[in-house]
């Protein structure tokens, strides 16, 4: 007997899902969004090496959230084939995701000396958790709401 893959039912936001590449998309984004907002509040500007530059650390720390996530369905599954990996769910894919990005990204900063000041940390904990895990959220109350329909 196959058991179903909720991660191949496709993108949705109204059934509150998303597939795979379609939930690291919007991580993706919601990372580049978080830089390019912090690198205007400092007036840094947009060159691409220096954007990149600021990027790629935070990008690194959600592939290694992405790993960790997607290993762990596959040996907690009791069917290779027929693994639970939920990429659009809060708990506990995003929060690992989220814990990942903030603390992979600050370690890569300050081994390469690019800064991680306190407040830094603290910004970017709160904004990346509000981003990374606002979108999941939304699509978890938008499920719900079909769900009840």
């Amino acid at each position: 007997m196959s058991i179903p893959n909720p991660t191949e039912e496709g993108t949705s936001p109204v059934r509150g899902t998303a597939t795979g590449p379609m939930a690291a998309l919007f991580d993706a984004v919601a990372i580049t969004i978080f830089v390019a907002i912090g690198r205007a509040s400092h007036e840094e500007g947009y060159a691409p090496v220096a954007f990149l530059h600021t990027l790629w650390p935070f990008l690194v720390g959600c592939a290694a959230g992405w790993s960790i996530t997607y290993v762990y369905a596959h040996v907690r599954s009791s069917d290779f084939f027929g693994h639970d990996f939920r990429p659009d769910r809060v708990v506990p894919v995003g929060i690992v995701i989220w814990f990942c990005t903030v603390t992979v990204a600050m370690i890569l900063r300050f081994i390469l000396s690019q800064g991680v000041a306190v407040s830094f940390v603290i910004v970017a904990t709160v904004t990346l958790a509000l981003f990374l895990l606002g979108w999941r959220a939304v699509f978890a109350y938008l499920g719900r709401r079909a769900a009840a329909r």
